[in-house]
Parts: structure tokens; C-alpha cells; sequence
């Protein structure tokens, strides 16, 4: 696994926990990637997946967050 996509997975694991592999994994299909072929280039696009989709199972509020801390890694 990639330095930056262990970066990803510890930045969203206190927001959703147990849950964060299969989050991360679903929303990197959206991309057609892998989590272990999570680019830099990646995240401007892996952003507002992780914003749309953790909306609905999260606070909306928690999921921007969360899109904007990845966005900026």
C-alpha cells in the first residue's frame, strides 16, 4: 500500500471507524483505482466522492470536513 494511501485511511478512520476500508474501497471505484494505487492527482476527484457519499452516512457537516482534509493532503 502507498505512503499517501496509508495517509487516507488514517485520516478518515476516526470518522467512520470499522467502516473505512470498505468506504475507501467503494469510493476509489467510482475512480476505477484501488486504494493502493491512490494517486496525489487522485484526491482532487476521490474529494467530493468522499463528501457526497459520506453525507449519508454521517453528518453532512463531518463528511465536508473530511473531503477537505483529504483534498489538502
Amino acid at each position: 500500500m502507498s505512503s499517501l494511501a496509508d495517509k487516507v485511511i488514517a485520516l478518515t478512520k476516526p470518522y467512520l471507524g470499522l467502516a473505512t476500508d470498505a468506504f475507501l474501497t467503494r469510493q476509489c471505484g467510482h475512480l476505477k483505482i484501488e486504494i493502493s494505487e491512490l494517486t496525489q492527482a487522485h484526491l482532487k476527484d476521490l474529494a467530493p466522492w468522499i463528501q457526497r457519499s459520506g453525507a449519508l452516512i454521517m453528518d453532512a457537516g463531518k463528511a465536508a470536513e473530511l473531503a477537505k482534509k483529504l483534498a489538502a493532503l
